[in-house]
């Protein structure tokens, strides 16, 4: 499909905040035949997936865990092996995500702080250092987009702070809508620890969690007082196996996903193709700004408040109090562009989320061309005169 292809594709466009679409020969990876966990082939993948995902987060050092499972499992990984009971952790909270964070923080037995925005803002980083200085945290989590609202947050900052206020502490990114589409620079920016996974922007099939751990934050693993208290999520098993796979060894605790991982491992050659990461945030970031000025051009504000605070992987679109995503979201559908719903409590029916990352971005394909054309018809049926010069602007809700 080319670039300048608007027309009605003949399947639905998946561009939601994730899964995202797929390149044929991701696709092609998945479908393999039946392959052994200990073939050569596949431990040859494996080690080059976690080589390759180091390249995309920035770090020479820090350990790559590859394991099957979700997004919210690398929270789980995160929590069970880092926090011991009682212990203080700093959650910055942007939205639904965030809280879940939190959540999974105090199920582990964190003592949690929760330093909430207002809808569509994040946390001015001077309240970030008064928090710092106030008490001594085991851990600062910062969700690098949070995907119930479309906020970015201001990773760099965080380690700065942290840097300079409280170094011991771990700087945590849950990177799920964010890895490989913004920019983090892992070893430069010092953070300790992302938390990822395989259907975002890393543009391949859900089923695999990612985590990037520093050396710094496996240290603190090796010092804990009090066992793990999750056997399958224990860093300290699972730590000789990826170790074994980036040797070539056959060494594993559980059947890995076999075929996922192959895809994962095509995904990641495609993404480091033509120019790294450096082009691919720039990609990002010229696609973002395309839906962002098409949104101004609806009439219509994003969540995020302000340029500096949105971000480049995905939109949330406030709604006119006369649209509801229940009735737009199917004339999308029927144009092939599958959208998301809101999902914050009390907000979810005011407004709608458009994905755009992963090849939606990087690949010259006419996702963005159709999304955009889409989303006007279906706003201008659904009542919003979108081509009258700045159209009808919904109103944010008042907090």
């Amino acid at each position: 499909m080319s670039s300048s292809s608007s027309s009605t594709p003949s399947r639905p466009l998946c561009l939601i905040p994730g899964p995202v679409e797929m390149s044929s020969t991701v696709l092609q990876a998945h479908s393999t035949p039946a392959t052994a966990h200990t073939d050569p082939k596949f431990v040859e993948a494996f080690g080059q997936v976690i080589e390759k995902l180091r390249t995309v987060v920035g770090t020479e050092s820090a350990q790559p865990f590859v394991i099957a499972g979700s997004g919210t499992l690398g929270w789980d990984q995160t929590a069970a092996n880092l926090i011991e009971a009682g212990e203080n952790v700093l959650v910055l909270s942007n939205g639904y995500f965030g809280e879940g964070l939190a959540d999974c923080m105090e199920t582990y037995g964190a003592q949690v702080t929760r330093l909430r925005a207002e809808i569509g803002n994040r946390q001015p980083l001077a309240e970030v250092a008064q928090a710092l200085r106030a008490k001594k945290y085991k851990a600062v989590t910062v969700s690098q987009v949070d995907t119930s609202t479309g906020v970015l947050g201001d990773v760099k900052g965080v380690c700065e702070l942290v840097r300079d206020h409280s170094p011991e502490t771990l700087v945590v990114v849950d990177g799920v809508c964010a890895t490989a589409a913004e920019r983090l620079y892992f070893d430069a920016w010092g953070v300790d620890v992302v938390i990822t996974a395989s259907q975002k922007a890393l543009g391949c099939p859900p089923g695999i969690s990612v985590v990037v751990v520093s050396q710094k934050a496996l240290g603190v693993l090796s010092s804990r007082t009090t066992p793990v208290p999750a056997y399958y999520v224990n860093w300290n098993r699972w730590l000789p196996i990826m170790r074994s796979y980036e040797d070539r060894a056959v060494k594993y605790f559980a059947t890995p996903c076999v075929q996922t991982i192959f895809a994962l491992n095509t995904s990641l050659n495609e993404l480091l193709a033509n120019g790294g990461m450096e082009s691919v945030f720039a990609a990002h970031e010229r696609t973002s700004a395309r839906v962002k000025a098409a949104v101004a051009a609806w009439g219509l504000k994003t969540v995020a408040v302000s340029p500096e605070v949105s971000a480049t992987a995905m939109t949330a679109v406030w709604l006119p109090e006369s649209i509801t995503p229940a009735e737009l979201l199917p004339r999308l559908k029927a144009r092939g562009v599958v959208a998301a719903g809101g999902i914050l409590a009390g907000y979810a029916h005011r407004y709608f989320r458009l994905g755009h990352m992963g090849i939606t971005a990087t690949q010259d394909n006419g996702f963005v061309d159709i999304m955009l054309k889409a989303a006007g018809e279906a706003l201008e049926e659904s009542g919003l005169a979108v081509s009258s010069p700045g159209g009808r602007c919904a109103t944010p809700p008042r907090l």
